[in-house]
């Protein structure tokens, strides 16, 4: 695996680690990630992938993932509560942290599988991720997106981006894709001096 990531993160309540064919059976992923989820039109909604059709596709895009870990591009994580929570050790969802080298920034993502929604991971694995492009990664601003009209997740990205001592930055016309073309989107954003700033207080 490449250095550049870490390969363990551990917050108080969830476990991240790489999204790959030997972290995740690629067939049980599948089955999140298509409709065999009874869940995945609705946990899709406002993603910008569309429901996985064969368990080729799911393999393929763990691989994807793995080539991007290696190269240094792109930091996939599956998220696993950890012992003592409800659903303790299963695949809740992925978490992605995409650096842009040339801006010296990152952007997160997320998905959750509708069981764990409303539990405050979101927040809890965007704060861990943040961590990492500030002191592992030596980034200078975190960026994160919603399409406009996911009230889910701007609750939880306006909650974690004012811990981190961020803002909202605007709404972006076009700013992103969804599974039928170009949508608007809200971002968000966190430079190095807000974050350490939130953290001394």
């Amino acid at each position: 695996m490449s250095d550049l990531f870490p390969e363990h993160i551990e917050t108080d309540r969830l476990v991240l680690e790489p999204l790959t064919t030997e972290n995740v059976d690629v067939l049980a992923y599948y089955r999140l990630c298509s409709h065999q989820n009874p869940h995945i039109e609705e946990i899709t909604e406002f993603l910008s992938w569309e429901p996985h059709e064969t368990p080729k596709e799911t393999l393929e895009f763990v691989e994807s993932r793995e080539d991007a870990w290696h190269a240094g591009e792109d930091a996939t994580y599956v998220v696993r509560p950890k012992g003592g929570e409800d659903g303790a050790g299963e695949i809740a969802g992925a978490a992605g942290l995409h650096p842009h080298w040339g801006r010296r920034t990152a952007t997160l993502g997320t998905w959750l599988r509708k069981p764990f929604w409303g539990r405050g991971y979101s927040g809890e694995r965007a704060l861990a991720l943040i961590e990492v492009a500030f002191e592992r990664l030596d980034l200078e601003v975190v960026t994160v997106n919603h399409q406009t009209g996911n009230e889910n997740s701007r609750r939880a990205i306006e909650k974690y981006v004012e811990q981190a001592g961020g803002q909202h930055e605007g709404l972006l016309r076009n700013g992103t894709m969804g599974p039928d073309g170009p949508v608007d989107c809200h971002r968000y954003s966190v430079t190095r001096e807000q974050w350490e700033e939130s953290r001394d207080e």
